[in-house]
């Protein structure tokens, strides 16, 4: 049953018949399902890659920028103030595992 440290949050992959599940621990020490049933028929050193990566997608590390409200104008007396055409969400990532600070000795 590997183990997964990220995020500063601990996952574990466990075998259920064939198939793998994910489990996160609490910070309480209590366990919660994150992911059930999945990756069929792998071994558990290709099921504990896959999981980190579902993991690091499911539970990104990064800031969500989301850009103004183009379809709905502030006004202004009568100006329409419009700001620059940003019709989705940006995600910005950085190479880092952790949010919190880091630990020294």
């Amino acid at each position: 049953m590997p183990s997964l440290l990220y995020n500063d949050m601990q996952f574990s992959v466990e075998p259920s018949g064939d198939r793998w599940d994910i489990t996160y621990r609490l910070p309480s020490g209590a366990s919660a399902l994150a992911a059930a049933g999945l990756f069929p028929g792998l071994s558990e050193a290709d099921a504990a890659v896959r999981a980190l990566a579902l993991v690091k997608t499911i539970f990104p590390v990064g800031i969500k920028s989301v850009g103004p409200d183009v379809t709905h104008p502030n006004r202004i007396g009568d100006l329409k103030i419009v700001g620059p055409d940003v019709t989705h969400p940006n995600f910005i990532y950085w190479d880092k595992d952790s949010v919190s600070s880091p630990k020294t000795l």
